[in-house]
């Protein structure tokens, strides 16, 4: 679900963190819809038009870090 979505910011993402550096960015196939400064914001913008599931909220900033986490745990393994 939404790989359109993420894959037009990924391939885009230089153009628009030139234009919308920090903000939330609402895309929806490949077009941003709506620009925001909060997400929560960005979401109840974007449940007045779309339903949910349908629009991609990004943070838009440069780099991996926009759009990637890493999680440790102290799990291990035996």
């Amino acid at each position: 679900m939404l790989n359109t979505e993420f894959k037009y910011y990924l391939e885009n993402q230089a153009d628009l963190v030139s234009k919308y550096n920090g903000k939330f960015l609402v895309i929806v196939g490949k077009n941003v819809v709506i620009i925001s400064d909060t997400n929560e914001q960005a979401y109840t913008e974007a449940v007045k038009k779309h339903s949910p599931g349908t629009f991609l909220i990004q943070r838009c900033s440069p780099g991996e870090g926009a759009y990637s986490q890493t999680f440790h745990s102290r799990v291990t393994f035996a």
